[in-house]
């Protein structure tokens, strides 16, 4: 069990930055598998969800601990362990990936028509690191892995979070995370994508409907944590004598 699936939304502080790029007509937008060069740009986009539920009090990882997590010297199979695919964002377009793939997945290209102007307001701190393409920005992740269940045979994908910095929503980039993550799943023989839906959030609830997600009313969360987690690891100490 872990935090919401959900399209969670916080506020980017752009006052830091003088050097703004506006995008207008085309996005264009490049989803790709994140890198060890990366981690900066995901400790960051954490740390924002965790300030989004008012909880940075609790976000204790770093960028050692997440590299540690997200890019083991001997990882599992891939997309078996914790995967963080980002999306992308450049006014120019991004190099076709051809016939090669980014550590056994093709990144994805797409542009989007723009309906207004979008502002990148953070252009350093958010500045990809991925190649000498010096306009593209990280927009946003989708963070999952595997699961398994006794009541399949095969294992499932856990969708953990999907996040958007403020200038990037309502561009249909949602559906393109998402979709990308699910044909994952269904191309290579995982047998559902899962996750908690936040209930009290109505659009991300709708977007989750509107993408075929199926909402099981008769489950609810449930979490051991903090505190009562710890009260385990002292029952033990007592039944082995403090050893």
């Amino acid at each position: 069990m872990a935090s919401s699936l959900s399209e969670t939304i916080t506020t980017d502080d752009a006052s830091s930055e003088n050097n703004n790029v506006t995008i207008t007509g085309k996005i264009y937008t490049r989803l790709r598998l994140a890198t060890k060069s990366d981690l900066s740009h995901i400790y960051q986009l954490f740390y924002q969800i965790h300030a989004y539920h008012n909880n940075t009090h609790l976000y204790q990882a770093t960028e050692s601990s997440l590299a540690n997590l997200l890019f083991k010297e001997n990882p599992l199979p891939l997309f078996y362990g914790p995967s963080v695919l980002l999306l992308e964002v450049s006014p120019t377009p991004f190099n076709d990936p051809k016939n090669t793939t980014d550590e056994g997945f093709n990144p994805v290209l797409t542009t989007f028509d723009l309906k207004f102007p979008v502002v990148e307001g953070q252009v350093e701190q958010f500045r990809s690191k991925y190649d000498d393409k010096s306009d593209g920005y990280i927009a946003g992740y989708a963070f999952f892995y595997a699961n398994y269940s006794c009541f399949y045979d095969k294992p499932g994908f856990y969708f953990e979070s999907l996040y958007f910095r403020e200038s990037y929503r309502k561009l249909g980039m949602g559906s393109l995370l998402f979709g990308t993550v699910a044909s994952i799943a269904a191309n290579n023989g995982f047998v559902s994508v899962e996750g908690i839906v936040a209930v009290w959030n109505k659009k991300s609830y709708d977007f989750y409907i509107n993408m075929g997600v199926e909402i099981f009313d008769e489950f609810r969360y449930g979490k051991l944590h903090g505190e009562n987690l710890q009260k385990y690891a002292d029952n033990k100490d007592k039944n082995d004598g403090g050893n």
